[in-house]
């Protein structure tokens, strides 16, 4: 059985806790590439929408989240890969479709795996410097055993797992435009 259900927990870090748990991953960990991405954020009261161009890896896809962030830590995902010359034609129908607010956000990021956790240690302007931590399971009578592991994983590497209150909380403010990034994109790549 595929799995399908992304559990995830995420932690806000500093510049130098993002450089330090860089260099612990890839020392430690096993590095499974930088996986730099233009994401496009379509929301709703209940589930997440986006397009992603994955520049690193020269694809992108749809994914829709049957939950969106904040409404707890495990997401059904549905996805579909098309060519990355498409995404421009994917965004015009949707807005064609009637979905033309969206947000954007480019994403750098690494990802490492350790533990048997997938850690995406990223900076995007919206967010700053964060890690999410994330296994994939294939029902939902997995979750509980996996965010435990995480947990576990997390406090190992002193990381604090935002809430699920303040997910919602941070992530209403980045609908309403607010920035936690000190970086813009093109400053970002010169550190």
């Amino acid at each position: 059985m595929k799995k399908n259900i992304e559990v995830e927990l995420r932690s806000l870090i500093d510049e130098r806790k993002f450089f330090d748990l860089k260099n612990f991953l890839a020392e430690n960990g096993r590095d499974l590439g930088e996986d730099n991405k233009d994401t496009y954020f379509f929301l709703f009261s209940d589930k997440l929408l986006k397009i992603t161009n994955n520049v690193t890896k020269n694809n992108a896809k749809i994914t829709l989240k049957l939950q969106k962030i904040g409404l707890g830590s495990d997401f059904e995902e549905i996805e579909v890969e098309f060519p990355r010359e498409d995404v421009e034609k994917v965004i015009r129908i949707f807005g064609i479709l009637g979905f033309k607010d969206y947000q954007y956000s480019f994403q750098s990021r690494n990802n490492y795996l350790y533990k048997n956790v997938e850690f995406a240690i990223k900076y995007t302007v919206s967010w700053g410097f964060h890690c999410e931590m994330e296994i994939m399971v294939n029902s939902k009578d997995c979750v509980p055993e996996a965010i435990k592991q995480m947990t576990l994983v997390a406090s190992e590497l002193g990381l604090k797992i935002i809430s699920d209150k303040e997910l919602k909380e941070l992530t209403s403010k980045i609908d309403a435009g607010w920035k936690r990034g000190q970086y813009s994109r093109e400053d970002f790549e010169k550190i």
